[in-house]
């Protein structure tokens, strides 16, 4: 449950982050204030699409057979370990003018009383968080037991509370931690994260036997870090280690990390400043 607590903190962080900057910004202009209903009806537009979106695939998962659950399962896990590497990098690539880009509109708005405008850059803004957790979510709750599952929804709401707490913190002006270092830390464990859950849905289609094993223990190094224990099962499922791996599911690793690396030192992906 410790992936859903932070993967709801983080990206609960990133929309609070969102929603704060529009906010801030219709206080401080005396002729945006008329806009802030439109920014709550548009936050709460882009929760209810997050919501549609969660809703489509719990209902898609129910209404296929088992072997079509074990295809739709693969997609989504490989599907929301593509999406948590491009938000690390889209945000790598927009982060630093993301509060600039965000005023030029909500100023073009208020200039032209545009106020469906403000609506629409927060319902567009949440619902693009909210629809990346919605499948992030929807990956890792096809494995424990589904949305019902009442420690889906207290990690959930435990992420929510520590996101708040986070959010409140940042903004003290960086005099506990700032928004800096929170992205960077943050940005290491998605990506670690992203390649266990590339990892979970390459091994079950090679379970689906739709990818070779090629050949099925590389090595054993259970005697230093078992995956199979308490210890060794929490890092497995946030970083794709395994202790016996097969080949195939070493190649995917190294891949995966050799892309990464390459993306992180191309000129188009600058560093977080």
């Amino acid at each position: 449950m410790g992936q859903i607590l932070f993967v709801m903190w983080r990206e609960t962080v990133e929309a609070m982050l969102v929603v704060g900057i529009l906010h801030a910004w219709l206080a401080h202009d005396p002729s945006g204030r008329r806009g802030k209903k439109y920014l709550w009806l548009g936050v709460l537009a882009g929760l209810a699409l997050a919501l549609l979106l969660g809703l489509g695939i719990e209902a898609m998962g129910s209404i296929l057979s088992d072997e079509g659950q074990e295809y739709f399962q693969a997609a989504m896990l490989l599907v929301a370990a593509a999406l948590i590497v491009q938000m690390v990098f889209w945000m790598r690539m927009h982060g630093r003018r993301l509060k600039q880009d965000l005023e030029q509109s909500l100023s073009r708005s208020t200039r032209t009383q545009h106020w469906w405008g403000v609506f629409s850059l927060a319902a567009i803004a949440v619902a693009r968080e909210g629809s990346e957790t919605v499948v992030y979510l929807s990956s890792l709750a096809m494995g424990e037991n589904g949305f019902a599952s009442p420690r889906f929804w207290l990690a959930s709401a435990l992420g929510v509370v520590l996101a708040g707490t986070t959010f409140y913190l940042l903004q003290l002006g960086g005099k506990l931690f700032s928004w800096r270092i929170f992205f960077q830390l943050t940005e290491i464990l998605l990506l670690l994260f992203g390649c266990a859950l590339l990892m979970n849905g390459v091994e079950k289609l090679m379970d689906m036997q739709l990818l070779p094993v090629l050949k099925s223990q590389v090595w054993d190094s259970s005697m230093w870090l078992d995956d199979g224990s308490i210890f060794g099962g929490i890092v497995s499922s946030f970083t794709g280690y395994r202790s016996r791996p097969a080949l195939m599911s070493l190649l995917v690793f190294s891949g995966y990390w050799l892309a990464i690396t390459g993306m992180l030192k191309a000129p188009r992906f600058p560093g977080r400043q």
